[in-house]
Formats: C-alpha cells, sequence, structure tokens
C-alpha cells in the first residue's frame, strides 16, 4: 500500500503562504485543539519519539482524562455537531458524557479502541500505531460561537486530541426520478441486509440517479458492475451505508458519481491482499466522487484501471489502516481536490505509476492531518503530475510532509519524467526520524531510491513550519547512490527547522532561489551524499537566499536538534510561537495566549486554586540567561506581585528548579514587565512557570513569556 519506508494549539486553519493562494481545504467545519481547551485532565506531549501517543496527535500534543476528569472546548463557530478525534487504551471501549454550557446532554459519545493499534510487522521499522481514532455526534441543538461544549469521561481514560465544530446542514430531498433503495427493499434500520435492494436500483436507475435517504444500511457483499449511474445521499450526516467493501470491480464504463452519504466500515486491522475498501478498481472514466465521509477502511479509493478525468472532491477520509487515496497507474487527468484526511496508516494520497504512468494528475487544496506511518502525500513515479496547495501537518515515524519519489516497490515501474511540480504547499512538523536509516526524513524529499530522477522538478512557493528535524532532503533511498537532479526551489519560507534546512545525501544537483529560514537548529546544510564515493551533490544559489548558508562540517554524525553553535539568531525570543501548556485555563485565556507575541492577550489559570503552572516546550535544549514576563500594558490592569517559581526539564517529565520562589512586581507604570535572570549556564528544553500567588487576582497570570539566551 502507498508504502511505509514513514496545529500547535488552537484552531486548524489553512494557512496562506506569502503572496500565494491559502494552502488546504476548505473545510465544513473548524477544529480547535483539546490542549487549547480549559481541562481538569492532564496534558500530555509534545513528542516526536515513534510508538508514542502523543507523537501521533494533532500538534503533538493532546490530553489525556481519567474517570470524571473533562475537557472543555469553546466553540469557534455556530455548530449542531461534532466529530472529535481520541484514543483509549487497547482493548477499552466506553462513553464520553457531553454537556453544553454546564448541561449535560441525554446523548453520550462512544469511544473504543477497536479500530485502533495497528501491527504491520512486514513493513521494515513499523511499530504498533494509529492509536487515535474519530467519534461524531449530532447534538441536537444549535450552538453559538462562545458557547462551551465538554467531553468527561464516565470510566474510561480518554486521550482528547481535537474536536471539528460543524453546522450541519438539513437532509437534503429525493432528486426527482431517481430510484430510492427502499422500494427495493433496503433496510434504512440496518437490521436488515440491504446488498440487493442497492443492487437492483443500480440496475434500475442506468443513465439516473440512486437515491439513498437518510437510515443505516447494511452491505455485506461489495457492489460491482457500477456504470452510468450516480449514487446520491442526503447528506453525510443522514445516509450511512455501513460496509468494509463499496464498490469492487476491475473495469467500467464510466460515468459513476457518488455523493453526499457516509460510507463506514469496520476493517480493523490491514490485509493488503484484501479489498476493504470504498472503492476498489475502477470507477471508469469521468466519474466523480464528492461530499462523502469515509471512515474505518483500508483504503478509502484503491484506484486501478481507466479512471480517466476522474474528481474527487469534497470528501473527508479518515481512520484508514492503510492509503487514503492511490492512484495506482494508469490515472490521467485525475484531479482529487478540497479533501480532508485525518490518521491515515500509510501514505494519505499517493500516486503509485505501476504498469503504466500516472499522467497529468494533480493533488489540490487538500488538507492533510495525522498519516501514522508514512507521508502526507506521495508522488512514486509518473509523468507531468502536480502538488499544488496542500496543507500538511504531523507525519509521522516512516515519512515526510511530501515525497517526490522514484521507489518503485514492484515492477513494470514507471519512474518520473516530464514536469513535476510542487507549488503553494504548507508543510507543519512534518518529517520523521526514520528507524530503517536511524536518521531523520525531512519535510519535503525527493528520493532517487530505485533510479535516478531525471524529470524537471519545480518546487515553488513552498512553506515549512517547525519540522522536527530537516526542511529539504535530498536522497537516494535505497542506498545505491542513484542522482537527484533537475531539481528547482524558489521561494521558501522556513521557519523553526530542527536540524538544517537542506539535507542533500544523493549525488545530483538543485538551485535554490528566495528560499528564507529563521531559527534553524543546527546548521544550513548538510550535504554528504551515501554512499561516501556515489560524488557530490551541487547547491547552486540563485539569489535571494538568506539564513541558511553555513554548512554542517561532520558527515561522520548527524546533527540533532538545536545543536548549531552558535545560534543563527542569539537575540531572538525563544519561546514565541511555541507549544505551551498549563495545569489549568480560564475561558478563553488559554496556555498559548502567552506566547503568541501579543502582549494584549493573555493567558490566566483557573481561578481560585493555586498552586497553577504554566510550561512551554522550547524545541530544543538551550542556554537560557533571562526570560521576561509580562502582563497588557494596559493602565486597566492594576500593579500587582506573582509569587513565581522556575523549574528546567530536558525530557518534559523530570523538571529541577531554576530559579527558587520569589515574588515579581508587575506596575503598568514600568509596562507591566518582569525580568527574571537565569543562572549561566541553564541548558533546559521545557520551561515552566509554577505560580503560588497573585497579589492582584487569584490566578497566574502572563501575556508574554519570553526566553533569551542573552543576559
Amino acid at each position: 500500500m502507498g508504502v511505509a519506508v514513514a496545529l500547535a494549539a488552537g484552531m486548524l486553519v489553512a494557512v496562506a503562504p506569502t503572496a500565494h493562494a491559502a494552502a488546504g481545504a476548505g473545510l465544513p467545519f473548524t477544529s480547535v485543539e483539546a490542549e487549547s481547551a480549559t481541562t481538569t485532565g492532564t496534558r500530555i506531549g509534545p513528542d516526536y519519539t515513534q510508538g508514542t501517543l502523543a507523537s501521533e496527535a494533532s500538534g503533538r500534543q493532546a490530553v489525556r482524562l481519567t474517570s470524571g476528569q473533562r475537557v472543555e472546548f469553546t466553540a469557534p463557530q455556530a455548530a449542531n455537531a461534532v466529530n472529535v478525534s481520541y484514543s483509549v487504551p487497547d482493548g477499552q471501549s466506553g462513553t464520553l458524557d457531553v454537556y453544553v454550557n454546564g448541561v449535560k446532554l441525554a446523548k453520550t459519545l462512544t469511544v473504543t479502541s477497536k479500530y485502533s493499534y495497528i501491527d504491520t510487522g512486514w513493513i521494515p521499522g513499523a511499530k504498533q500505531h494509529h492509536f487515535f481514532d474519530d467519534a461524531r455526534l449530532m447534538l441536537g441543538q444549535n450552538i453559538q460561537a462562545g458557547d462551551k461544549v465538554a467531553f468527561e469521561s464516565t470510566g474510561t481514560e480518554v486521550t482528547v486530541d481535537v474536536a471539528d465544530f460543524e453546522q450541519v446542514a438539513a437532509a437534503v430531498s429525493q432528486p426527482a426520478g431517481s430510484v430510492s433503495v427502499l422500494s427495493k427493499g433496503a433496510d434504512p434500520t440496518g437490521a436488515g441486509d440491504s446488498t440487493q435492494a442497492f443492487r437492483d436500483a443500480i440496475a434500475a436507475a442506468q443513465g439516473g440517479t440512486v437515491w439513498i435517504p437518510p437510515g443505516d444500511y447494511r452491505i455485506t457483499s461489495s457492489l460491482n458492475g457500477v456504470q452510468n449511474v450516480t449514487l446520491q445521499g442526503a447528506g453525510s450526516w443522514y445516509s450511512v451505508v455501513h460496509t468494509s467493501r463499496f464498490i469492487d470491480q476491475s473495469s467500467s464504463s464510466g460515468n459513476v458519481h457518488i455523493k453526499d452519504f457516509a460510507v463506514m466500515g469496520e476493517v480493523t486491522e490491514r490485509v493488503d491482499s484484501n479489498p476493504d475498501n470504498f472503492v476498489n478498481g475502477s470507477l471508469g472514466p469521468n466519474s466523480s466522487v464528492s461530499g462523502m465521509w469515509i471512515q474505518h477502511m483500508k483504503c478509502g479509493m484503491w484506484l486501478m484501471g481507466n479512471d480517466d478525468n476522474l474528481v474527487v472532491e469534497n470528501n473527508r477520509i479518515l481512520d484508514t489502516t492503510a492509503d487514503g487515496i492511490n492512484l495506482n497507474g494508469t490515472a490521467k487527468g485525475v484531479v482529487v481536490r478540497n479533501n480532508f484526511l485525518r490518521n491515515q496508516g500509510d501514505d494519505a494520497l499517493a500516486m503509485w505509476s505501476l504498469y503504466s504512468p500516472d499522467t497529468d494528475s494533480s493533488f489540490e487544496n487538500n488538507t492533510i492531518s495525522q498519516p501514522n506511518l508514512a507521508n502526507g502525500i506521495a508522488i512514486y513515479g509518473g509523468t507531468d503530475l502536480s502538488v499544488k496547495n496542500n496543507l500538511i501537518s504531523d507525519t509521522n515515524a516512516l515519512g515526510s510532509g511530501i515525497a517526490i519519489s522514484n521507489q518503485k516497490f514492484l515492477d513494470p515501474f514507471s519512474p518520473l519524467s516530464g514536469t513535476i511540480t510542487v507549488d503553494g504547499n504548507t508543510l507543519v512538523r512534518t518529517g520523521a526520524m526514520n528507524p530503517n536509516w536511524n536518521h531523520p526524513m525531512g519535510a519535503l524529499r525527493v528520493d532517487s531510491y530505485d533510479s535516478a530522477i531525471n524529470a524537471t522538478v519545480n518546487i515553488t512557493n513552498t512553506t515549512i513550519t517547525d519540522s522536527p528535524y530537516s526542511a529539504f532532503e535530498f536522497v537516494s533511498g535505497g542506498g545505491r547512490g542513484y542522482a537527484v537532479q533537475n531539481v528547482d526551489v524558489t521561494g521558501a519560507t522556513v521557519r523553526n527547522t530542527g536540524t538544517v534546512v537542506v539535507q542533500a545525501e544523493a549525488p545530483g544537483a538543485a538551485t535554490f532561489k528566495n528560499v528564507t529560514a529563521t531559527q534553524v537548529g543546527a546548521a544550513g546544510i548538510y550535504n554528504c551524499p551515501y554512499p561516501a564515493n556515489s560524488g557530490s551533490f551541487a547547491i547552486s544559489d540563485g539569489g535571494g537566499n538568506s539564513g541558511w548558508n553555513s554548512t554542517w562540517s561532520d558527515c561522520s554524525t548527524w546533527p540533532q536538534p538545536g545543536q548549531g553553535n552558535p545560534d543563527p539568531d542569539p537575540n531572538r525570543n525563544l519561546a514565541k510561537g511555541r507549544p505551551a501548556s498549563a495545569t489549568g485555563s480560564q475561558d478563553v485565556y488559554t496556555p498559548g495566549k502567552a506566547v503568541d507575541g501579543d502582549a494584549n492577550s493573555y493567558w490566566e489559570s483557573t481561578n481560585n486554586a493555586f498552586p497553577q503552572s504554566w510550561t512551554v516546550d522550547l524545541g530544543s535544549s538551550y542556554a537560557v540567561r533571562r526570560l521576561v514576563l509580562k502582563l497588557p500594558p494596559s493602565s486597566a490592569w492594576g500593579a500587582r506581585t506573582q509569587t513565581i517559581t522556575v523549574l528546567g526539564s530536558s525530557d518534559g517529565s523530570n523538571y529541577s528548579t531554576v530559579v527558587g520562589t520569589q515574588g515579581y512586581r508587575f506596575d503598568p507604570a514600568t509596562g507591566n514587565t518582569a525580568t527574571v535572570p537565569l543562572p549561566s549556564g541553564t541548558g533546559l528544553r521545557y520551561l515552566r512557570l509554577a505560580v503560588s500567588a497573585n497579589t492582584g487576582w487569584p490566578a497566574g497570570q502572563f501575556s508574554e513569556v519570553e526566553a533569551y539566551l542573552t543576559s
């Protein structure tokens, strides 16, 4: 399958690269991270270690609830439904009680480990993974932005990652002239087998529409011979088909249109020989898939045969044990756009040119979160392909955000040719430590795995933020030293990359123009082709580059995050924009407000509950010499003294005192600022401020916490 070689706190939104179209899908929901909500539970993470729960979470953080504990979200928009990404311990199931503005609903949210904890021992480097799952609920009422929605554990330990708030439109009506599956004997309660009713409706509706009314329908064997027909539901929250194999056919004359219902599978393991997919094989030319909710399958779509001019758009594909969508050769003119994919067990989106090349096809404006084994988007061979304006976050274990590769897996394979366009993509916390290589994969990887790259690869208008390791990687992953060449990187913004901007491990060449980098962890360039005698990698400066001109000097060692000396900007605030958490928060005054660069917004702890603490992950270990603590500069904030202890940790678990408990005066007459000198040589990654008293308000309060290397 697609193959395994693999937003901080706040809301998940499309990020716009400078002077370019917005990246990601236009989504009907707004996601809110649990670590930015108010909770009586325990925040976990951040962590990038393969096989840990936090490493698979969105933003690499989540909230763990034990019995009676809750997490309370502030609704970011009007909504009547919510989808929650969560994890429970292996072998357990349970429920979450749901509260709206403090009132308990009669409905509960069912949580289970049934579809999680996948083992793929035949994939080198894979560990048990796929820890999270999704559960959705219609609230039975309309809520408004600012309303409170809480989830409380009723006994089972539940780790809550993110909540998607959505205003679901009313169910649509039956199209005129359509053939309802009810007229052919389908059972909308799910008790009876509706397989034959669906087949009969498809046969009767040739050239027209099969109508799937609101209800739950059980199909016990796959549909085939599907062609020249539209399958339409009343909406993906209303019309639900339960099956692990919806369409399985090797060919079709095409003109198949599938839209506006949900297909919920029962796939609990990954068996690559089984067609446990929403669509396996082909829909035929000039077909489309839109408005679908696809969950708990092996793959969303595994497409072979003639699917020319297929359009796949506006779908949600969640919790697959392998790929989200794989164009498995022969695809021509296929467009996959504006889809949301979360928690794939292999590549979220892939084109694999097996038997014949995928040509003139594209992945555009998709939002991809948490592929937990391989890449966000992977292109394995093919001709004249495009990857444009996608938003990809939190790849794990064996993958990059985007991989452009000549890894063939099987023969006959069609290597990359023509022009491969990678434009306008935003990659957040992508790239991972590859356990097979014992060093990492970059956020964006160009890989001559099984043959030299002779295609023209144009990488333009890229934004890469918070990569745990490198930004751009050029490698011959099979270790045979094939060349990576004809690569042009123009217009990129790289922020807070853990090790290097360019990780060159293959012979070849690339040109860089207008690539700017800030907060580089170790050095600008790692240029050590493998094998050592395979040839050099030439990096051509096309002008307009800045922030990454240094080179890692020792090819015998791999740079570790934050290993650079001196820091590329010794005067920068190390805490700004970093993941923050706290023991408690009051209302909307969440931990991230203290590192957002805005002195007017602030974190406030749970009131009347001292002691409280606030913690920030600086991303790497730094010899911090000075903290600057701020409250809003407004004169409305009267003078006060907060009693604070400064603690530090290298692992996020074991903390020691850096500066003992003392009072710090905040006075609007002098800017409401307090400076805390730290002892020389204090090396820490995690900075914690424990607040035990405040003379101005019964809570800990910070509008900004700034950390500096300079004294």
